[in-house]
């Protein structure tokens, strides 16, 4: 049994992480590197963190269902695309250590930073959402780094239905919220058959990532687009700051 200390640690960092993942993304660059700290094998972290990645989405789902704003059935009919990407990158799963592709998000992130300050006309609404032939085949990919390696995917899901599919931000959230708790289940179920699910370290880092996904759900709903916005900008800037070795 691990020692308190270390669980209220691992509390604390996932009810952070919890926040930004909700409202952006990135949450995983703050809770793998603390199970690493904490003498966690980089396979078993990799997937301790989708006990935490689970429990996360489905409070955060509950909380935009009970505040009326999730559309399940389109959540789900994207998530179909995801979730065999899923799989496969899940049974892939290993550390990545090319640098190039790790320069190659860095930038990618910048860029979606500033795409997402460049004014824009009006977002469709729920109904109207612009449909695209390449949504399908690049939910796909993104269910598979997703079930890979899980960092940063948050921004990736976010960049994509603001771009692509032209929704608002509040619906890019829900939706991203419950793909990824759709595509993370079976995720998960891998990791643990394969045995590196550390249950009693991932449930005390899920119910930090808990915490923080009801606070984030709720400010994402009664804040709006705006607070999402300043979230996700900075989020991201210093995600991809940290990964080409600027911070």
């Amino acid at each position: 049994m691990p020692e308190l200390h270390v669980l209220l640690i691992l509390f604390g960092v996932g009810a952070a992480a919890g926040m930004v993942n909700v409202m952006a993304g990135g949450g995983s660059t703050l809770t793998l590197p603390v199970l690493v700290l904490l003498g966690v094998d980089a396979g078993v972290a990799n997937g301790t963190n989708r006990v935490a990645i689970v429990i996360q989405n489905i409070s955060a789902t509950l909380t935009f269902k009970a505040d009326r704003k999730t559309r399940l059935r389109k959540s789900m009919s994207y998530a179909l695309w995801a979730i065999p990407g899923a799989l496969t990158g899940a049974f892939t799963a290993t550390r990545i250590e090319d640098a190039w592709f790790e320069r190659i998000l860095g930038v990618l992130l910048i860029v979606v930073v500033l795409t997402m300050v460049i004014p824009r006309s009006n977002p469709d609404s729920e109904s109207t959402v612009r449909k695209s032939p390449w949504s399908g085949p690049v939910l796909l990919l993104l269910g598979f780094y997703g079930g890979f390696i899980q960092v940063g995917v948050g921004f990736l899901f976010m960049a994509v239905f603001f771009h692509l599919l032209h929704m608002d931000l509040v619906s890019t959230t829900v939706h991203k919220v419950v793909i990824v708790l759709l595509y993370s289940i079976p995720a998960l179920l891998v990791f643990a058959i394969a045995g590196d699910v550390d249950w009693v370290l991932g449930l005390s880092l899920a119910s930090g990532n808990a915490t923080g996904a009801i606070a984030a759900a709720r400010i994402a709903v009664r804040r709006g687009e705006k607070a999402i916005r300043v979230v996700l900008i900075v989020a991201v800037l210093i995600m991809a700051l940290r990964i080409l070795g600027i911070l």
